[in-house]
């Protein structure tokens, strides 16, 4: 079956939200043990729905303020930002609003977001809380709370360490074809809103550098 359509989603956030570790085990069925900062590196994956093959083009970008002025030229062609922060950390999940959502609409404002909450074993570890006397759990409500202020399409919540490997990866391969589920449904409700012509000339305004 050949791929009918190629979308670009580019994934955001904070360093050491676990951006690159949900990429990786993704694409590879593996869990990176070592954490490197990452500066931009591209994945891809095909995606079935509906019968129908996706090719998904996962860009991962730095979170680090040094690459605050390279990390805009990724999101050129972007159909669809994965925001993701960590489930025990205030800092990263205060940035959402404070840092992430100034910057995607300035530079992306009408690409469609995805608030995703990493980390989600630590959160529920209870060991792992009492020994790390800086980790903040961050609840559902707060991230759906979340969801609502920043207009996000959806918000998920994912691990992609856990005791049971195999089973997490399955969900993670649900979850990256929800993200392909979800732009295909806002594109569809934006055409029969809009109008063909209107919507194409949206995706031709997508990404603004002014």
């Amino acid at each position: 079956m050949s791929v009918t359509k190629f979308i670009k989603c580019v994934t955001v956030g904070d360093g050491a939200v676990g951006k690159t570790c949900m990429l990786i085990c993704y694409t590879s069925n593996k869990f990176p043990t070592d954490y490197i900062p990452t500066v931009f590196d591209n994945f891809s994956a095909n995606v079935s729905v509906d019968g129908n093959i996706v090719n998904l083009g996962l860009w991962d970008t730095a979170g680090q303020e040094d690459y605050s002025r390279l990390r805009p030229l990724s999101y050129r062609g972007a159909d669809i930002f994965v925001l993701a922060f960590s489930l025990i950390s205030r800092a990263s999940y205060e940035n959402v609003l404070k840092k992430w959502m100034p910057e995607l609409r300035r530079f992306a404002p009408n690409v469609p977001i995805v608030l995703v909450g990493s980390k989600l074993d630590l959160r529920e570890n209870k060991g792992y809380l009492a020994d790390h006397p800086g980790a903040y759990a961050i609840s559902s409500a707060q991230g759906e709370e979340l969801r609502k202020q920043v207009g996000a399409a959806a918000y998920i919540e994912c691990s992609s360490k856990t005791q049971q490997v195999l089973t997490q990866i399955v969900k993670l391969k649900q979850f990256f074809t929800e993200i392909v589920e979800f732009y295909i449904t806002i594109n569809q409700v934006l055409l029969y809103l809009l109008g063909v012509n209107e919507w194409r000339l949206r995706r031709r305004m997508l990404i603004d550098f002014s």
